[in-house]
This record gives C-alpha cells, sequence and structure tokens, in this order.
C-alpha cells in the first residue's frame, strides 16, 4: 500500500529529524520552514543556548545515520563544573566515568546536518514559507506566505504535523478550529547570551593564570572545555556550555524582578557590575561583555501545556509545539527527537489510519513529556542553589554509593534521564522514591561515614524494586 504524504511544519531539528526518519520509511515528505535555508543564509535560529545532547537524542541521530557526523561538531562533557563564590572550582561528575558523559554542540550546525541528512532521504524542503492560515475540514488546505518572493502558496495534504516551535503557527490554527487548552507558565527568570571567545581570538588583556598559560601552550578553550560550567548564587545563575572551535556560549539566568534581575540589571555597566560582584572569575573570560549584554535580548522562560495535541487525523503537534519546556535539564531537544522516533514508528506501522496514530503518539508521549516538563523546572532549583549546598551534596554521594551497591535497584534520577531511555515518567517517579530515601538517611547528617549502610542497604531493598532488564 502506499504511504500517504507527510507534511511537516517546521525545519528545525525535530521536524528535519522526523522528515529524515518518514523518508526512509518510504514516505514522500514536504517540510515548511518560515526561515531562510540556513545553508545559504546562515543560521538565524530563535534561542541558542547550546544543546545538551543525550543518549534519548543520540538514539535518534543513530537511526537516521548521523550519529559520526553529528558526534564531529560535539564536545563531551563529563559534568558539572561549579564556579564557586571564593573562586575555587569542582568539578561534579555526571555519571561514574566517561561512559556517562553528555555532549555540547551547536543548534545551528546540528540543524543543518539535519536538513542534509533529510534530502538525502527524499525529504523536500520549503523554505521562506510561512504558515498563515489552515483548514482542515473536509481536508487539509495550508497557506503559505513567501518571504523571500513574496506571494501566497497553498498545499493541500493527507495530514500536517506542527514541529513548529513554541510559537507554533499550526497551533494557533488548530485552536482556531478546536480549542487546544493551551496554558503557557512563565517562569518569572529570563536569559541573556554572552560569549567566551576561543583563546586564538582572545582580546582581554588580563587573562586569569589558568587561561593565559593555556594559551601559551597554543590551546583553544579559556577553561575546561569537557564540562558545563555553572555559577550558581542561589537565586540566579550563570553557565558556560563549550563549542567545537574553542569558544562558550555563557547563559546569564536571572529573575526578572527582584535585586538582581533585569529589572536593576537593564544596561551594560549594571551587568559588568554585577560579574564583578557574583562572577568575578568569568568577568576577564568574557571581553565583549557590555556589547553583548546590550544587543542580546532578554530570553523568556516558560513551560507550555495543552490538553489536546491533535485534530483526529488531520494535524498534530510535536516537540516544542507540543510541550515546551524550560532548558535545565538538557531534554528539550532530546524530548523532541524522542517524539519523532515514536511518531515515525506508529505512522509507518499504521499508513492509513492517523486518527488512531495520533491519539496513541499522545498517549504514549503526554506522561513523559509531562514528568520532564517537572524534572526540568526542579533542575533550574538545583543549579542556581543546590549544587553548592552541603545537604544536596551529601545525599548525592550518599546516591552514588547505593547505585555502587545495589546497581539493579538504585540508579540515580540524573543517570535514569541522561543516560538512559527508561521513560520520563518512570524515571520521574523512582526519582521521587529515591530522594525520600536519601533524605531520610541523611537527616541530621553531615558526612557519609555517620550514615549506617548496613541499614540504608536494607531500605533500598525493601523500597526499590528491582529494574527490569
Amino acid at each position: 500500500m502506499r504511504k500517504p504524504d507527510a507534511t511537516i511544519i517546521g525545519g528545525g531539528l525535530v521536524g528535519s529529524l522526523l522528515a529524515t526518519l518518514l523518508a526512509q520509511r518510504g514516505f514522500s515528505v514536504d517540510v515548511f520552514e518560515r526561515r531562510p535555508d540556513p545553508r545559504k543564509a546562515g543560521y538565524a535560529g530563535g534561542r541558542s543556548i547550546n544543546l545538551a545532547l543525550a543518549e534519548r537524542g543520540l538514539h535518534g541521530l543513530r537511526l537516521a545515520g548521523l550519529t559520526d557526523e553529528v558526534m564531529r561538531l560535539a564536545v563531551m562533557m563529563r559534568g558539572r563544573m561549579v564556579h564557586h563564590r571564593d573562586g575555587h572550582t569542582e568539578l561534579l561528575r555526571y555519571g561514574r566515568d566517561d561512559s556517562e558523559v553528555i555532549w555540547s554542540i551547536s543548534r545551528g550546525r546540528l540543524n543543518i546536518a539535519l536538513i542534509d541528512a533529510a534530502e538525502k532521504a527524499g525529504a523536500r524542503f520549503h523554505f521562506d514559507r510561512r504558515l498563515e492560515s489552515a483548514t482542515f475540514d473536509p481536508k487539509v488546505v495550508l497557506r503559505f506566505s513567501d518571504d523571500a518572493a513574496g506571494g501566497l502558496h497553498e498545499h493541500v495534504a493527507a495530514f500536517a504535523i506542527g514541529a513548529d516551535g513554541a510559537g507554533s503557527a499550526l497551533r494557533a490554527a488548530m485552536n482556531a478550529v478546536q480549542p487546544l487548552g493551551e496554558r503557557i507558565e512563565e517562569l518569572g527568570h529570563g536569559y541573556k547570551e554572552l560569549e567566551i571567545p576561543a583563546l586564538p581570538d582572545f582580546r582581554s588583556i588580563a587573562l586569569p593564570a589558568a587561561a593565559a598559560a593555556a594559551l601559551a601552550r597554543g590551546e583553544r578553550f579559556a577553561i575546561e572545555p569537557n564540562a558545563l560550567h555553572i555559577w550558581p548564587r542561589g537565586n540566579y545563575m550563570c553557565i558556560a556550555l563549550p563549542n567545537a572551535e574553542g569558544s562558550f556560549t555563557v547563559t546569564l539566568f536571572l529573575p526578572s524582578q527582584g535585586d538582581p534581575s533585569f529589572a536593576t540589571v537593564a544596561t551594560p555597566a549594571a551587568a559588568r557590575t554585577l560579574f564583578a560582584h557574583d562572577f568575578a572569575d568569568a568577568l576577564p573570560l568574557i571581553p565583549d561583555l557590555e556589547q553583548d549584554f546590550g544587543a542580546n535580548p532578554v530570553g523568556v522562560l516558560a513551560t507550555l501545556y495543552l490538553d489536546r495535541w491533535h485534530l483526529d487525523g488531520r494535524a498534530l503537534l510535536v516537540g516544542d509545539a507540543a510541550h515546551a519546556i524550560v532548558p535545565f535539564h538538557g531534554q528539550g531537544m532530546n524530548c523532541g527527537f524522542e517524539d519523532a522516533v515514536e511518531l515515525a514508528d506508529l505512522l509507518a506501522a499504521h499508513p492509513d489510519d492517523a486518527a488512531s496514530t495520533f491519539t496513541e503518539f499522545e498517549r504514549r508521549r503526554r506522561p513523559n513529556a509531562e514528568a520532564i516538563a517537572a524534572m526540568a523546572l526542579e533542575n533550574y532549583v538545583e543549579m542556581r542553589d543546590s549544587v553548592a549546598d552541603a545537604g544536596f551534596l551529601l545525599r548525592r554521594e550518599l546516591g552514588r554509593t547505593l547505585a555502587e551497591r545495589h546497581p539493579d535497584r538504585f540508579v540515580p534520577r540524573y543517570s535514569m534521564v541522561t543516560f538512559t531511555r527508561m521513560p520520563y515518567a518512570q524515571a520521574f517517579a523512582r526519582g521521587k522514591v529515591q530522594d525520600a530515601l536519601l533524605r531520610e538517611l541523611t537527616e541530621g547528617r553531615q558526612r557519609i561515614d555517620e550514615i549506617d549502610l548496613v541499614h540504608a542497604d536494607a531500605l533500598a531493598r525493601d523500597r526499590l524494586t528491582p529494574l527490569a532488564g
């Protein structure tokens, strides 16, 4: 049986991967993207916070045959390099060893690689096509404006898949036909992007000793390259992720109101004052601080919730268009890639029944999307505050100890989310049980040697069910 044509709105990360997977499975795929072709015009994406690629995302890339190419663009991150107020640093590993790491990668470079792969598989991309309107009865008719040449284009589709991000135009068109129960919960914090340049391009006249020594050795990275750097300061923080060419993308997260906040740190001069006070070791590494702060907008952080992701068999939302989350677990892209894999498999199995397929897709993916949304919000508190908290560090140490003693029962929640493809909802539920156990065992304790590990072993065996497989 001939498979129906697949129409995807949005040629970003999730849309391009989905196009590849569907084309590989024999679908005729058209992708409509409102931006110009990034291979010709340069990448002009929205958020450019570096992406953290983990096992869930890598699985999708493996299926698309892109692992080797993508890994050439990525930089390994072993853990969080915590920069304390007094200037000392410590590495908190993500996993047991270098077999459990995440990878920093440029959004733009990855998007280009995915577009190339989708076209190679047979997908057709239509750039500069902005969705202006859509009707869904009796057939799906999509109307696009041409941002480059002008004019309107009409496309009739068997069904439409919206992979066009948190501001999805397809979602708006669907919502006009049948309310989707859209709720957007803003975090009350925003972000600004800055940059630590690669050492060969450095213009600072007062490099820290370690960076100066690295420059003298001909190295590219001003600070440790294989880590996610974090300056936790309680209610706010700064992070830096490495880029393959030697620079770091720096992101300052502040509340929208209060002190400090983007209301009080509103000028380049105020930003320099903030960094001199709270991020002193980072300041000399960001020579264009004032310029970048003044030029880059304040990004909004929010979580999107919908009561419904689809219109029967006519239209479906995936990725950020259905469940945008805050970026603090590094799982937005990874979750979207899981969507693409799940949907491609379901459509390939039932190509003539989009209605049942879309319903089943939402049934499977919604609990997991809601779970990672909750964990991402929790992880913001952990990153900006808890990584410098003695109680958190003791629970983390005990968790690693129990993981070594009971690998079939205790797996740190971060590891379940990041290094496995265990459903997010299952990881969230197990994580709650494990956290309660750790809090009980560490209450009133200051050091790991004060904890009765025999008692801890008994509780682990009693409360934690063995992991399957």
